[in-house]
């Protein structure tokens, strides 16, 4: 009998084996999976872009915010260093015119304390001149009731001096501290 052949192997592997690819068909493919690729570059480029953007903007923003509240806050510092000055000063000026005051009062009191001893010498003096009791009592009654009218008087106008050393000495404070209170009622400039 005839002998059949087998088919060989190579002979089987062309029929079976699927046709290799020819350069027109991976092309579309290749131009697919480039544009593809570009495309993502592009988004991810874009994308890297606006972030850095925003972020920059972000960034400026905040400084510009930090800046113009550290100029605020030394502003502020500043205004409150100039009030402590300035009170510690209008302290001295009160001072100044308390001190002064009372050197006035000090003079004034002994005007006062002088003119008592001299009336008192010349009352002594016109006792020991009395010749009767009866000029003695009226001395003494003429002395008592001029004492107590000058007494009247020095003490009304030591009242005023008082009065005026007083003022005159709160002054200065008093505008100090209408002055404080206006500043920190003030709202800060934005």
């Amino acid at each position: 009998m005839p002998t059949k052949k087998s088919p060989s192997k190579t002979t089987i592997a062309k029929k079976t084996a699927p046709a290799a690819e020819t350069p027109v068909a991976t092309a579309p493919a290749e131009v697919a999976v480039t544009a593809h690729q570009e495309t993502m570059e592009t988004v991810l480029k874009a994308g890297t872009q606006a972030a850095t953007k925003g972020y920059e903007q972000a960034i400026a923003l905040a400084q510009e915010q930090v800046d113009k509240v550290s100029d605020s806050i030394f502003l502020r510092y500043d205004e409150v260093a100039s009030l402590g000055k300035e009170n510690v000063d209008a302290y001295v000026r009160s001072t100044t015119v308390f001190a002064k005051g009372v050197e006035s009062l000090g003079k004034e009191l002994m005007g006062v304390a002088q003119s008592l001893v001299e009336a008192n010498v010349a009352a002594t003096q016109a006792l020991f001149g009395a010749s009767t009791v009866r000029e003695v009592i009226d001395l003494q009654t003429e002395f008592s009731r001029s004492r107590f009218d000058e007494l009247v008087a020095e003490s009304a106008k030591l009242t005023e001096l008082s009065m005026t050393l007083a003022n005159d000495a709160l002054e200065p404070i008093q505008l100090r501290l209408n002055a404080t209170v206006e500043k920190l009622m003030k709202p800060v400039a934005a």
